[in-house]
């Protein structure tokens, strides 16, 4: 296993409720970002297609049987991806052909059996093979976000082995539970992958927190989105038509190391390719002080379970 690895973080809008058109600019991305030396390329929250920004800035779209919002729920049902299905088959191409692995965040859409009709925000993992590595669905949508998504399940926390290392990832506000946390610091993760939809300070922190804590390299993926991009089913606020280029999500990706210094960014405010050489060694010299599945941690006196295979 090679110990220095080039990343990137693809912080560039996607066509929001357009998948083919959203994919075609992914595979852009892709291809961009290996000609400049990425070895892995992580996307943001449920690029594809779109993170639902407008349950913040849009107040009656969460009122009750609100007919603009299942509009959209159901044009973003229409263009989200199934898991596995054509268009992960073309990410694995494109992963493959370019020798990298891809780390993307995505709104899943399930068209068989239990759960059809539902969305949940989820994560895949590709390795440089072409290979679907991981299908993590995030445990519990924040807040607002419960309109749009389903609760997911355990079956998906793993950090798995790939062309540049143990790579694992979580979904925003998942940073914040300490148990989803252990599991992955259990499975001796190298690459973390933390998608939000901004980053902002407080997820820096938990950012940078993740990093120290699991002694591992972590991408913050942030998104970038402004008001012109809503769904034009929403009749916006008179402050958002003002200044149809404000942004909503303001991207704040960032590399950071073991030690949880920055490597790279945070990058606000722009859309850009965050790349950065890492050195996967500085994880053994940073594990001396704290190891929290190791000497760290106290067998003795906990004990931690975690159920998986639950998936329907």
């Amino acid at each position: 296993m090679k110990e220095k690895v080039t990343v990137a973080i693809i912080q560039k809008k996607p066509v929001y409720l357009d998948l083919q058109a959203t994919l075609v600019k992914a595979i852009e991305y892709i291809e961009e970002a290996a000609k400049q030396g990425a070895e892995m390329i992580a996307f943001g929250e449920t690029w594809l297609t779109g993170y639902p920004t407008w349950l913040d800035h849009v107040p009656s779209a969460c009122l009750w049987n609100q007919s603009s919002t299942k509009e959209v729920y159901a044009a973003l049902l229409k263009n989200s991806p199934t898991v596995p299905g054509k268009e992960i088959d073309i990410l694995c191409q494109a992963a493959k052909e370019h020798e990298v692995v891809i780390v993307m965040g995505l709104n899943e859409r399930v068209d068989d059996g239990p759960g059809h009709g539902t969305l949940y925000n989820s994560l895949v993992t590709i390795d440089a093979t072409g290979e679907l590595l991981n299908h993590h669905r995030k445990l519990i949508p924040t807040y607002t976000e419960r309109i749009v998504w389903g609760p997911g399940d355990g079956d998906g926390l793993h950090a798995v082995d790939t062309a540049v290392g143990k790579v694992g990832s979580l979904i925003c506000w998942e940073h914040w539970m300490p148990l989803t946390r252990q599991t992955l610091h259990n499975e001796a993760e190298q690459i973390h992958v933390s998608v939000w939809p901004t980053v902002n300070e407080m997820h820096q922190i938990a950012s940078r927190h993740y990093a120290f804590e699991g002694r591992c390299y972590v991408l913050a993926t942030g998104l970038v989105e402004s008001v012109k991009d809503l769904p034009k089913q929403f009749d916006l606020p008179e402050h958002l038509k003002e200044d149809p280029n404000k942004l909503l999500q303001r991207g704040g990706s960032a590399i950071i190391g073991p030690d949880g210094q920055y490597v790279a960014g945070p990058v606000y405010d722009e859309e850009t390719i965050l790349i950065a050489e890492i050195d996967l060694s500085k994880i053994q010299e940073e594990k001396m002080t704290l190891d929290v599945t190791g000497h760290y941690f106290r067998n003795d006196i906990f004990s931690f379970q975690v159920k998986k295979d639950s998936r329907g």
